[in-house]
């Protein structure tokens, strides 16, 4: 008897390639389904600008707008006031150092000078006659002190003399002790006539520096008194072009008054105006390359000023090596500001896309090169030519970098 054998139940093989096949049949009608429900828009090719995706040496930089002022300026300010007597030199000269610009004259500063020369001359014949006075002095003490010691030399030989004859009994005691008592006094007189000798030395010494010190301080401030007079002459500290002169025969000018400005032209430098945005980036030492007459001059940044006016900020630089030729005064140049330095990176031309995009993404070329999608991308530096790429393109691959204002919210640009 035959015994019936039951089927088995559960998943077999074919189940699951047939669970398989039909997934990946509604992943493919999906895709088709959303592909042909993409947003398509027909454009002109000939209107669109097409990039493409290059790996290079990207350079980080700016270009800034510089002018050209003299290495240095230096203002003209009267030392001295008074009136303009006379213009020696005219605006936009050059002048010298030491050259004459202006001729100044003040009666009271003249007055005073003559003031102080009668006062000096006066201390000087004090001064002479106090030291005749006590020379005068010094003879005189000198000549007591012979007096004094011929004095001495009489007494002595007297009291001698006495002592000799009081001891043979020739003379009474008391002529003998009056004898004794001239001679000591004598010796006590010369004593302190040496003490005031040596008391009116160092007093006159003393004096007498005190004087010569006087009459130098006067004799110091004559001199200054009189240089006041020859600042009345303004001259020009450097060589230079007077590019200001603020004066007029006639003009009373104040001391201390401003007057004019002397630019060195030895050298220039070139001061530009920067975006507010790159304040963290820009420090001294930074390189900069101008261009002219198809020749390029490597400018450093010597000084960047704190101030930040309608945001921006001023940067200094001077020239490193060859300066060009002819450089004038107020020209402006072109500068390409280097921000760090050159590395190889993706690069993606610069264009007009950015605005709409702000470089979040961008319609990349499909390989037939019969459409572009829009795709996501991320990009980090840029210079006035080029985006540097982080992510989202492949070298070689190109993409629309012209205009995107035309294209509104579709997805896909077919021609």
């Amino acid at each position: 008897m035959d015994i019936p054998i039951k089927k088995k139940k559960g998943i077999k093989k074919r189940h699951v390639i047939w669970a398989t096949g039909l997934i990946l049949l509604c992943i493919v009608c999906f895709l088709a389904f959303f592909r042909a429900n993409v947003s398509t828009l027909k454009v002109d090719y000939e209107k669109l600008t097409i990039a493409e995706v290059t790996e290079d040496i990207f350079h980080d930089y700016i270009t800034v707008t510089g002018y050209v002022e003299p290495i240095a300026t230096i203002y003209l300010d009267a030392r001295e006031g008074g009136r303009v007597e006379e213009k020696v030199v005219e605006e936009g000269e050059i002048v010298s150092k030491g050259d004459i610009i202006l001729r100044l004259s003040n009666p009271d500063l003249s007055l005073s000078i003559l003031n102080s020369e009668a006062q000096l001359a006066e201390k000087s014949n004090f001064l002479r006659n106090t030291m005749v006075i006590m020379e005068q002095e010094k003879l005189q003490i000198k000549r007591e002190l012979l007096n004094i010691e011929q004095d001495i030399i009489r007494k002595k030989r007297k009291y001698e003399h006495n002592k000799s004859f009081f001891a043979d009994g020739l003379i009474s005691e008391d002529d003998y002790l009056h004898s004794e008592e001239d001679y000591h006094f004598a010796i006590r007189s010369y004593d302190l006539y040496l003490e005031r000798q040596k008391q009116d030395s160092l007093y006159r010494s003393i004096q007498i520096k005190q004087m010569e010190e006087n009459l130098r301080n006067m004799n110091l401030n004559l001199q200054l008194v009189r240089q006041r007079q020859e600042n009345l002459n303004i001259e020009s500290p450097i060589d230079g072009q007077l590019t200001i002169l603020d004066a007029e025969v006639g003009q009373l000018i104040p001391k201390g008054g401003r007057i004019g400005q002397i630019h060195k032209l030895t050298s220039f430098k070139v001061v530009a105006q920067i975006d507010e945005h790159y304040i963290d980036k820009v420090k001294v030492g930074l390189t900069a390359i101008l261009e002219r007459q198809e020749q390029e001059y490597q400018l450093k940044i010597r000084r960047v000023l704190p101030d930040v006016r309608d945001g921006r900020f001023s940067v200094e630089m001077v020239f490193v090596g060859e300066m060009p030729d002819n450089m004038r005064t107020g020209q402006t140049y072109y500068n390409r500001l280097q921000l760090s330095s050159p590395q190889v990176s993706l690069l993606l031309q610069r264009g007009n896309f950015y605005q709409k995009t702000g470089g979040q993404w961008i319609f990349v070329v499909s390989p037939d090169g019969n459409s572009a999608e829009k795709r996501y991308i991320k990009l980090g530096r840029q210079n006035p030519k080029y985006y540097e790429v982080i992510s989202g393109l492949e070298p070689g691959e190109k993409v629309v970098v012209s205009g995107y204002d035309n294209f509104g919210e579709n997805e896909k640009l077919q021609w």
